[in-house]
């Protein structure tokens, strides 16, 4: 027989469970009942990338430059270590001494590496391609 903590225990995983499920589904279960059931195959418009009314301009599937990536890539990458150093800053202004500026002195640095590196790779020369159609 179980004890009383070990069911309150099973109840509280019982509960984030079928709370995770409905996060999960809850959305496919509103679209599904909140979605229109008619055809939304006006004048053939249904084989276009944007269903708006507005007759699109050039094909669907054009090419972009890896360098939209990569700037994409490097700003996420700075983007997260930003939102890092705020909570670093806050936990360590009660630390004594030098060492917590060290240490996010050598973080901004190994982080700064990472643009180094990328300008010696070229990421950075925002050359113009001109592709044929």
């Amino acid at each position: 027989m179980l004890s009383e903590q070990a069911l309150l225990d099973l109840l509280y995983i019982a509960a984030f469970t079928l709370g995770g499920l409905g996060f999960g589904f809850g959305p496919l279960l509103i679209v599904y009942l909140f979605s229109p059931r008619k055809n939304r195959n006006v004048s053939n418009n249904t084989g276009i990338p944007i269903e708006c009314g507005m007759e699109t301009i050039g094909p669907a599937w054009i090419r972009y430059g890896i360098v939209y990536y990569l700037y994409a890539l490097m700003f996420l990458a700075f983007d997260v270590d930003v939102l890092f150093l705020f909570p670093v800053a806050m936990a360590y202004n009660d630390v004594p001494g030098i060492r917590p500026f060290i240490e996010i002195v050598l973080f901004v640095g190994i982080l700064s590496l990472a643009i180094v590196y990328a300008w010696k790779k070229g990421v950075f020369k925002w050359e113009r391609k001109a592709y044929q159609q």
